[in-house]
């Protein structure tokens, strides 16, 4: 099994075997810094046994107010030659645990692109379920699925009743 350790700094100049990936969003350097100096415990990486590459990570946030407090996935991604081995799970389960025990949040929430079958496969096994579409969602040419699970403090599961239409992308988003 691979290694599970917090995400560096340094991991950025090491990650391109995990974001070459045309299903991978890839941001600017200060978008990763950003999320690594306000929620450390939301950034996590694996790496290859007896190895420093890194085989992939999971970087997320807490946000929202009252009900709306929840965890949010804005990456989880495997090196290719890693996938289907379990460590996309795992590294959500870390996210999701995170989101329950440390900041109590009610649900956690992700976004997919509405093509990527095997993602949404995947977070539905893991208990997701979709929650609303969001027109043009990635650079206005593709639909996302607003995806959530609810954790145990929505007790009634209100985080995850689905919206009945479709919504632009809004501040928030």
């Amino acid at each position: 099994m691979t290694n599970v350790r917090p995400f560096k700094l340094n991991d950025l100049f090491k990650f391109n075997n995990v974001n070459l990936d045309p299903l991978t969003e890839t941001y600017v350097m200060p978008f990763y810094m950003q999320y690594l100096a306000q929620w450390p415990e939301y950034f996590m990486a694996t790496k290859a046994p007896n190895s420093d590459q890194l085989t992939g990570y999971v970087m997320g946030k807490v946000e929202g107010v009252g009900e709306k407090w929840h965890g949010h996935v804005t990456a989880v991604t495997v090196a290719p030659d890693y996938r289907r081995l379990g460590y996309a799970q795992h590294l959500m389960k870390f996210l999701e645990d995170v989101s329950e025990h440390v900041h109590n949040g009610y649900f956690v929430d992700l976004y997919v692109r509405a093509s990527n079958d095997v993602a949404i496969g995947m977070y539905k096994k893991l208990g997701y379920s979709v929650y609303r579409r969001v027109i043009g969602y990635y650079s206005g040419e593709e639909d996302a699925f607003d995806m959530r699970k609810a954790l145990p403090r929505d007790v009634h599961k209100k985080s995850i009743i689905p919206l009945p239409h479709p919504v632009h992308p809004g501040p928030d988003d």
